[in-house]
């Protein structure tokens, strides 16, 4: 059920985003506290809030109108922040040259995070690759995200 929301709500803020500089980078429906409805908005150079409020005001608007999400839930829409997590291929794609920490589901050599720049997405065998000499497969990945350095 929250797959098949957070894929309809993807599609009906790309639509809202049509003819914007803007890009849905993630949507999210999770329990909490509360159930959260949380998308995740990006742009060249970066997100207002004002393009947030925007966004949240006409994707509020047609989910009232759409009835969608029959439980009481609070609608977020911010920037993923700067060390947000890699999920879909065109995350990997964007951020392709920047260095990320990749948390593994097993340890490979002792460790179990990693940091390295990414260097290659394979779509048909869904790795990526490190440091052009470390290839890592999906599955055996529990998150990639940006590397922040202090």
């Amino acid at each position: 059920m929250a797959k098949h929301i957070e894929q309809t709500v993807e599609e009906l803020v790309q639509d809202i985003l049509q003819g914007s500089d803007m890009e849905v980078v993630d949507v999210e429906y999770v329990r909490e506290h509360a159930w959260y409805l949380r998308v995740y908005l990006d742009k060249k150079n970066g997100i207002e809030i004002e393009d947030c409020q925007k966004v949240s005001e006409k994707l509020e608007k047609i989910l009232d109108e759409k009835d969608l999400i029959k439980e009481a839930y609070i609608l977020e829409v911010s920037s993923p922040g700067l060390d947000r997590v890699l999920r879909k291929e065109r995350d990997f794609e964007r951020e392709m040259e920047k260095v990320v920490d990749v948390t593994l589901y097993a340890p490979i050599e002792g460790k179990k995070s990693i940091t390295g720049t990414l260097t290659g997405y394979d779509r048909a065998e869904k790795s990526i690759m490190l440091d052009e000499k470390l290839k890592l497969s999906l599955k055996n990945i529990a998150q990639v995200r940006l590397h922040l350095d202090f």
